[in-house]
């Protein structure tokens, strides 16, 4: 748990950081999840064709394919297609249930504020929506992180914060689905590592919704439930794991009964059947199937030829966009090998022999997304802010982060392992800066510039930059004035 001093801080740190939320919509990703949420809310349905109709108007979704694919192909259920899934929309109702009302207010005062579910108070519950579950995200992250691997969790909560992607999809580009998707993948990981202490009935229900939600907000998140199901599976296979009355009566030594483990499953299995319910529904309206467009599926190649790639391609790979997440997977890595004493590391109080079997779930969690991603003809995510399909292991990777800096001996190490930490922050931090500045080549990286542009160029231009942001943020995405 976190004490009274870390809560306050952690909490200061995103409420002065929430002047840097960006409120806009500007791509065909994020007019998709929010149209979920608009025709859900004012049309209660999931046609689409007046929510991207309006978007294409007013010149928010203008990229050359935007008009063909979604206000000129037809589902077989004779809809405009839309490729995201409903799980965004259902985390971000409560707060654009807060823009509604506040939109009515401005109305009911006076303000010229539409109250259509597009002006600005819902573009904004939106995207703040997203800001606090990329907050929360690290609060749980930090939380299983001190559970596991004992101390340096704040530290590295907010290194990860910091040094990888779930920065710019906070702040820059909040309405796309990834805060919301890692904070729905942190949820199910911090709901596993409690309910594997029992696997009692309640507690896998409870994991089979969350893995629902999970599964709902993006779809290939699903792949993270290989862990827990794995865990689930070596406590069968070894009958370790407590009865729920031994839970109770502190009798450690019980073996489950065949009769609880077989409930236990079954209730696992039935909640995520009803959690996903939703989605089933929302996909006949919309497809006239109960299954994701089959536009989908040709994209994927389930022999995962680019899952080399997806990791060390040298322009699109996920650890040179993010090397921090090298450094985490070396500590997923190393909680396989937690040292034969009867103590938890670092006085978590997990036994050594569950942090190498969470490790191990925890390293085949990653392979997964590795694997799923590297399945997708569109790999590269050319065009978007590095490999923002692995926004969804922030969990993973502030737990690897803190096992590795917790595992660390030596003053002269851990000088180098904050100073590599330092300058993987820096990276990131400036990768945003040049991609927000089109100072780089949005398709791709190119190291060695990228490299003197983030070490030499932008600490001479970072105060202005600064000011632009905060002061003049949209000089950040208006057209060049044409030279005459």
């Amino acid at each position: 748990m976190l004490s009274r001093r870390e809560w306050l801080f952690l909490t200061a740190l995103f409420v002065v950081s929430l002047p840097a939320v960006t409120a806009r919509l500007y791509s065909s990703d994020e007019v998709q999840y929010f149209s979920y949420l608009r025709s859900l809310w004012f049309d209660h349905d999931v046609s689409f064709e007046n929510e991207y109709q309006y978007f294409f108007d007013h010149q928010i979704a203008q990229t050359p394919d935007f008009h063909t694919t979604f206000l000129e192909l037809d589902t077989a259920a004779h809809r405009r297609i839309n490729y995201g899934t409903i799980g965004g929309a259902i985390l971000w109702s409560p707060f654009y249930a807060v823009g509604d009302a506040s939109a009515r207010v401005m109305r009911a005062a006076g303000r010229d504020v539409a109250v259509d579910g597009y002006s600005q108070p819902y573009i904004s519950a939106v995207a703040y929506g997203s800001a606090f579950y990329g907050f929360a995200t690290i609060v749980l992250s930090i939380m299983a992180a001190r559970r596991l691997a004992g101390g340096h969790a704040v530290g590295s909560g907010i290194a990860i914060w910091l040094g990888t992607p779930l920065l710019f999809y906070m702040y820059i580009a909040p309405p796309f689905s990834h805060a919301c998707s890692a904070f729905a993948v942190a949820l199910f990981v911090t709901v596993w590592l409690h309910v594997r202490e029992t696997w009692s009935v309640r507690g896998a229900a409870a994991l089979g919704l969350a893995g629902a939600l999970m599964a709902m907000v993006r779809e290939q998140d699903i792949f993270f439930a290989l862990g827990p199901v794995l865990d689930f599976a070596l406590a069968l296979i070894t009958g370790q794991g407590k009865a729920p009355a031994a839970r109770a009566s502190r009798e450690v030594g019980e073996q489950w009964k065949m009769r609880d483990r077989v409930l236990a499953a079954l209730a696992g299995c039935l909640a995520f059947a009803l959690g996903y319910l939703p989605q089933l529904i929302a996909y006949q309206a919309l497809n006239g199937r109960p299954r994701p467009s089959p536009l989908v599926m040709r994209k994927m190649f389930w022999h995962a030829p680019h899952a080399l790639q997806v990791l060390a391609d040298n322009e699109h790979g996920f650890f040179f966009w993010t090397p921090l997440a090298v450094l985490a997977v070396a500590g997923l890595i190393l909680m396989t090998v937690a040292p034969a004493s009867t103590e938890g590391e670092s006085g978590t109080g997990v036994a050594p022999s569950d942090v190498r079997r969470i490790g191990w779930c925890m390293l085949l969690m990653t392979a997964a997304q590795v694997y799923v991603s590297g399945a997708v003809e569109s790999w590269t995510v050319a065009g978007a802010f590095g490999q923002r399909r692995f926004v969804a292991v922030t969990i993973l990777l502030v737990i690897g982060l803190a096992t590795l800096r917790a595992r660390i001996r030596g003053d002269a190490v851990q000088v180098a392992a904050n100073v590599a930490i330092a300058i993987c922050i820096w990276w990131n931090l400036a990768l945003i800066a040049e991609f927000g500045t089109s100072m780089m080549d949005r398709q791709r990286l190119e190291l060695r510039k990228n490299a003197y542009d983030a070490f030499v160029t932008l600490p001479r231009m970072a105060p202005r930059l600064m000011y632009r942001y905060f002061a003049e943020r949209a000089s950040f995405y208006k057209p060049a004035e044409p030279e005459r």
